[in-house]
């Protein structure tokens, strides 16, 4: 008679260990984060984590991915300007928190590092299609005419947020949210992302 696996065994319990590791460490900066500190804070041997995801991107983006996974809110209010408020300020709650951190880590070594910049790519394609459910809407209700260029609006919407997390270190707040916000409304009502 076969003996079945018990679940949630050693690989789930390393897992586990390694990611709260990691998720601890980096709340005290990604610049003196490795694999060697990641696996003696989860109590695991370093190849193990070799083993399991090769690098310390890998360990980032396995991170990455459970916020991936969340189900995203997508404002739907009857109102462009309001939707996009509210996105924008979803934008700034995961750009301040842990998943700031790990896109910060990530995006600092995506231009050496192929893995990491596939991950951030990934993450934030899958985003933004999500979001541009927000204009999808507005064209729907005759807000906006059809063909509006949804992507290209979202795309606008998140570069000042990118901006201040990866460039200027300046800090995101509501104010700063409602701002991208209405200049993105402001730039769909003048038909800056009007079909051509």
């Amino acid at each position: 008679m076969p003996v079945s696996q018990r679940p949630g065994g050693r690989s789930t319990r390393v897992r586990a260990a390694v990611l709260t590791a990691a998720r601890g460490l980096l709340a005290d900066g990604y610049a003196e984060l490795t694999v060697e500190r990641i696996a003696q804070a989860a109590g695991v041997n370093k190849t193990s984590v070799y083993r399991r995801w090769t690098d310390l991107e890998g360990v980032l983006g396995d991170l990455l991915s459970e916020y991936a996974s969340e189900v995203v809110p997508i404002p739907d209010t009857g109102d462009l300007g309001t939707d996009l408020e509210e996105l924008a300020l979803l934008v700034r709650v995961g750009m301040t928190g842990e998943p700031g951190e790990l896109i910060t880590a990530l995006a600092t070594s995506a231009p050496r590092n192929r893995r990491a910049a596939q991950i951030v790519r990934g993450f934030f394609a899958e985003r933004f299609r999500l979001a541009e459910a927000v204009v999808d809407h507005a064209i729907a209700r005759g807000e906006l005419p059809q063909g509006t260029d949804a992507g290209a609006a979202i795309e606008i919407i998140g570069a000042p947020f990118f901006l201040r997390l990866l460039v200027v270190n300046e800090p995101i707040d509501e104010e700063f949210a409602r701002r991208a916000a209405a200049a993105t409304t402001a730039a769909l009502h003048a038909g800056v992302f009007d079909p051509k």
